[in-house]
C-alpha cells in the first residue's frame, strides 16, 4: 500500500511542477488535463501527508517518553490517541485506494414497484419516485420515465425510469431492496398506523456490447395502451411487450404514443435487467463470504423504514437513524447515500486487504 502511496505522492509533485511550467500554462488542453489529474489524487495525497505527520509525532513522543520520566504518563496517553488517529487514517487510505466499480459511472434504470399494503403501497411508490427525482435534480442528473402503471388515487403500481448523469449508479446502487413505510393512510378512519412495502431495483444501464440481444430469443408483442381506470391513452397498438425467452424476463412500455419509441425504451430496460440477471448468476457462484454486507441488488431485503409518527428514517444495513423524514422524502438523500457508499467502500477495501494477506 505504501509503495502505491509514495508513487501517487511523487506523481502529485510532478504534476504540481508541470502546472507551474510556462510552456504548460500556454497550452490550455494540457493544462486542463494535468489539473484534472492532480485534482483526482489531491485527496489521497493530503490524507497520506497527514498520516506521515502522525507517524513522526508517534516517533517523537516515544523518544520523549524514554528521555523524560516525569512526562512519561502524559506521553503514554498521547500515544494512545495518536495510535487511534493512525489506524483511522490507514483505513481511510485503504478505502481510497480501492479500485472503483467500473459500473459506478453508468446511467441507471430504477424500478419501483408497490408491494404489500394495497393503495397505500402505490402512494408510497409515488413518494419514492418523487424523492429520487428531487435527488437527481439536486445532482444535476436527468430523469426520463420509461414505463408507468398509475392508479386512480395518484399512486403507482410500478414506475420505471432512467437516471442519466455523472456517477449515477455509484450513488444509487445501494437503494435496491424493500422500503417499508409506517404511517396512517388517508383512508384509515380509526387513525391506526399501517405498514406497507415498496420494492426498488437499481440496475446499471447496459449497452449492446454488454448484453447481446438476439432477435430470435425475443418475443415482441404490441397492444393497445391504457391508463388508470381503463382509460385508453390512444386507439392504436402502440404499447410494446418484450419477452426474453431464455430467461422469461418480460418488459413492457406504453407511455409513448409511438410504438417505435416504446420498443426502444423496452429494449433499454430489458438489457439492464439481463445484465443484472447475469451478474447475480455470477455472484451466486462465488463464495458467500465475498458478498457485500451492504446489499446492492436483493429486492427481498428490507433495507429501510420510513416511520411517519416518529419522523424517523432508519437504514437497517448500517444502523443509521435520521429524524428528518420530510427532508429526505423531498430528495435530501446526501447523508444516507454518503454513509452507504462509505460503508460499502470500507468493506470492499477490508475484503481485498484480507485477500492480499492470505495470498
Amino acid at each position: 500500500m505504501f509503495e502505491r502511496l509514495n508513487a501517487i505522492e511523487s506523481k502529485y509533485e510532478e504534476l504540481t511542477r508541470l502546472l507551474s511550467d510556462p510552456k504548460i500554462l500556454a497550452e490550455r488542453e494540457k493544462f486542463q488535463e494535468y489539473s484534472r489529474a492532480q485534482a483526482q489524487i489531491s485527496g489521497i495525497v493530503a490524507l497520506y501527508r497527514r498520516y506521515k505527520k502522525i507517524i513522526c509525532q508517534i516517533d517523537d513522543t516515544k523518544k520523549l517518553a524514554l528521555e523524560d520520566r516525569e512526562i512519561r504518563s502524559l506521553a503514554t496517553s498521547e500515544l494512545e490517541e495518536l495510535a487511534k488517529s493512525k489506524a483511522s487514517l490507514e483505513q481511510k487510505l485503504r478505502t481510497l485506494l480501492t479500485p472503483a466499480d467500473p459500473s459506478d459511472q453508468r446511467n441507471t434504470v430504477v424500478e419501483i414497484r408497490a408491494g404489500t399494503g394495497g393503495d397505500e403501497a402505490t402512494l408510497f411508490a409515488a413518494d419514492l419516485f418523487r424523492m429520487y427525482s428531487r435527488y437527481a435534480e439536486s445532482q444535476g442528473w436527468k430523469v426520463e420515465i420509461m414505463s408507468t402503471s398509475p392508479t386512480k388515487i395518484g399512486g403507482f403500481k410500478e414506475v420505471i425510469f432512467m437516471v442519466s448523469g455523472e456517477g449515477v449508479y455509484g450513488k444509487l446502487k445501494y437503494e435496491s431492496g424493500v422500503h417499508r413505510v409506517q404511517r396512517i393512510p388517508v383512508t384509515e378512519a380509526a387513525g391506526r398506523v399501517h405498514t406497507s412495502a415498496v420494492a426498488v431495483a437499481v440496475l446499471p444501464e447496459a449497452k449492446e456490447v454488454d448484453v447481446k440481444t438476439d432477435l430470435r430469443e425475443l418475443s415482441i408483442e404490441t397492444f393497445r395502451a391504457s391508463g388508470a381506470g381503463g382509460q385508453h391513452v390512444n386507439v392504436t397498438d402502440s404499447a410494446v411487450r418484450i419477452t426474453h425467452l431464455p430467461t422469461g424476463i418480460v418488459v413492457q412500455c406504453q407511455d409513448e404514443r409511438s410504438q417505435h419509441k416504446n420498443k426502444a425504451k423496452a429494449i433499454q430496460v430489458l438489457r439492464a435487467r439481463l445484465l443484472s440477471h447475469f451478474q447475480r448468476e455470477e455472484a451466486s457462484e462465488r463464495a458467500q463470504a465475498r458478498k457485500l454486507q451492504v446489499g446492492t441488488g436483493d429486492r427481498s431485503e428490507k433495507i429501510r423504514t420510513y416511520n411517519f409518527p416518529q419522523d424517523r428514517v432508519t437504514d437497517h444495513r448500517i444502523e443509521l437513524t435520521l429524524h428528518r423524514l420530510d427532508a429526505i422524502l423531498d430528495g435530501d438523500l446526501d447523508g444516507l447515500i454518503s454513509a452507504l457508499v462509505e460503508k460499502g467502500n470500507t468493506h470492499e477495501a477490508t475484503r481485498k486487504n484480507s485477500k492480499e494477506r492470505a495470498n
